[in-house]
């Protein structure tokens, strides 16, 4: 089942340089895949993102999540098509309230959608557990946590709404290697059991590799190589994308994901 379609996606903000962010892209995500999108700094990347999530006005193009296209939505309509699509963060700190517990942090989604205080207690248990933490982080705060364990925290947050879509912001950039390896384990686990589309944006090509079924390759608002993940890690076509590659020492070592 598809899940997102991004059809000649163009944003374009204006007076800001560069004034079009992204350029005429297209891409498309299935249920239980991971399309990641890797780039430098400024390549649109994050834009995709937020254009995939309806919260920026786009000036062509278009984006479907769920079959629906964003564009034609209004209102209540709107916000229940967004909610089929969730954001994991690239600092777990940033969709933390700090003066709030953790288990308000996650419940905080079902609290939106009216669920009620019991269903909600048990649902963030459940998720506490689905991320791999013990049943007494319910009740610290942010600033109790570890970086790995305010990013499990961030990455159940995601899910109380129980997406279809997760869009993974270089979620592991902020970590230690051992840590960005223990929570790219849990998002292939998780995906694995959900049967989760994800978007997967990151900078470091041998994170991509690790957890990607297909990659789209972005310089300067446009998708200048797009193939499966082992296609383009074993022999890109783009010149550009080589250089990402050969930048990156030992990078595709590891093997894509089937």
């Amino acid at each position: 089942m598809q899940v997102l379609r991004i059809d000649d996606l163009v944003v374009d903000y204006g007076r800001k340089r560069p004034p079009i962010a992204v350029d005429g892209i297209t891409l498309e995500i299935s249920q239980g895949e991971t399309l990641g999108i890797v780039g430098e700094s400024g390549s649109g990347k994050s834009t995709v993102a937020l254009a995939a999530l309806g919260l920026i006005p786009i000036a062509g193009g278009s984006v479907s999540l769920d079959g629906r296209d964003l564009a034609s939505l209004r209102g209540a309509q709107l916000r229940a098509a967004r909610s089929r699509a969730s954001m994991i963060f690239q600092s777990s700190s940033a969709s933390l309230d700090p003066r709030r517990t953790v288990a308000w942090s996650i419940a905080e989604p079902l609290l939106a959608r009216g669920v009620p205080a019991a269903v909600r207690r048990c649902k963030v248990a459940a998720l506490l557990d689905d991320v791999g933490l013990v049943a007494r982080i319910a009740t610290r705060f942010p600033h109790e946590l570890s970086g790995g364990q305010k990013q499990r925290v961030g990455i159940a947050r995601a899910l109380a709404a129980d997406p279809l879509l997760l869009i993974c912001d270089e979620p592991t950039s902020a970590l230690d290697v051992s840590v960005q390896a223990q929570i790219v384990n849990l998002l292939i686990g998780l995906q694995d059991d959900r049967g989760l589309a994800m978007m997967f944006i990151t900078h470091d090509l041998a994170v991509v590799e690790a957890v990607s079924h297909r990659i789209a390759v972005m310089r300067a608002g446009r998708i200048v190589e797009q193939s499966t993940a082992e296609r383009v890690l074993r022999a890109p076509e783009s010149e550009y994308t080589r250089r990402l590659l050969d930048a990156v020492p030992g990078a595709t070592k590891g093997g894509a994901r089937a």
